[in-house]
């Protein structure tokens, strides 16, 4: 049996992706700044949950991440749901930067870290798992940071991937790029197009891994829209008067 672990897994995909696995059978590390969270959910699947509390922001991050994968007794699939977005249309500098931070400098760390461990102790086979956005497609007025930090994960996952062939390492890369999704970081009071429960987008995700399939939009109808979008010139796109709620 594979093991599993999951950068993010208190709320949200992360948490729903946990307990789908967990309901399995299957044993595996999880992590995320919330400990109390992650406590409940070993609590909860006594023997088969690792738990470690990682901040992705701090320079200790990879030395947990590296402490849990030896408790779990090894890695063979890492998955990073990490991440943080605002709506921010009034441009607030410590929203943009704290989005940068997190979903730039600290998806650099965790999977760098990654990365690394699967080339350096696995004989460089591994698989690597991310879950970016639609969002990076295009810039989204009110979502700059967050649309330009997904386009960011996006391109370093295929220039890893690109690495990793060039090194002739088996190292298997997966994308998942959802719409929105009712989790925490969503306004409870606004209406968003193809909203999906965290579950459902679990689901989706736990297939897209199993096949590792390299990009993976989530769903069918964003699969259509984000298809549409790259058609649309970028003259025209910044006088789109594109509204977000999150």
């Amino acid at each position: 049996m594979k093991k599993i672990v999951i950068m993010g897994a208190t709320s949200g995909i992360g948490l729903a992706l946990a307990r789908r696995l967990l309901a399995q059978g299957m044993r595996i590390g999880i992590a995320g700044r919330n400990e109390e969270k992650l406590r409940g959910l070993q609590s909860e699947f006594p023997g088969q949950v690792v738990y470690s509390r990682i901040d992705v922001t701090e320079e200790s991050a990879p030395t947990h991440l590296h402490d849990l994968i030896s408790r779990l007794g090894g890695m063979d699939v890492y998955v990073h749901v990490s991440g943080i977005g605002y709506s921010n249309p009034a441009v607030d500098r410590s929203r943009e930067l704290a989005t940068v931070n997190t979903n730039v400098g600290g998806f650099t760390r965790m999977i760098d870290t990654a990365f690394t461990y699967f080339r350096d102790r696995c004989e460089g086979r591994g698989h690597i798992v991310a879950v970016t956005s639609v969002a990076g497609t295009n810039g989204l007025a009110e979502l700059a940071s967050y649309s330009a930090s997904k386009k960011y994960q996006q391109t370093y996952l295929r220039a890893l991937d690109q690495l990793a062939r060039m090194q002739k390492l088996c190292i298997r890369f997966s994308d998942i790029r959802p719409g929105w999704i009712r989790t925490p970081l969503l306004r409870d009071d606004a209406d968003y197009p193809m909203l999906m429960t965290a579950d459902s987008a679990a689901a989706a995700m736990e297939r897209a891994i199993s096949r590792q399939k390299r990009v993976s939009v989530i769903d069918w109808r964003w699969n259509i829209v984000v298809g549409l979008w790259r058609l649309v010139p970028n003259w025209l796109w910044v006088r789109l008067p594109v509204k977000v709620g999150i």
